[in-house]
């Protein structure tokens, strides 16, 4: 997520003010926030979720109507997801 420079303090009191309410959301196991290097404005929100059930009522909620609406007014750009997941390599 790429914020405005000026936002990003915004951002981080969201972020700190609801990130208990997120890991405790049904079937997400893990919660970090991650922050680029060389541009301090551009985050990765990273977590585990039990199964794609879970991450989509959790899309679904309250919680993450409430948070989405005050964060992506911040954004200096189109934020981007991705949903993966972890492959074992033989050989």
């Amino acid at each position: 997520m790429t914020f405005q420079k000026e936002k990003t303090y915004e951002f981080l009191e969201i972020f700190n003010s609801s990130k208990h309410l997120i890991r405790a959301m049904d079937g997400c196991t893990h919660l970090e926030l991650l922050n680029d290097i060389n541009s301090p404005h551009i985050y990765f929100t990273y977590s585990y979720w039990l199964s794609e059930s879970d991450l989509n009522n959790y899309r679904n909620s309250e919680l993450f109507n409430k948070v989405w609406n005050k964060t992506k007014v911040l954004f200096a750009e189109k934020p981007e997801a991705w949903s993966v997941e972890q492959k074992v390599i033989l050989g």
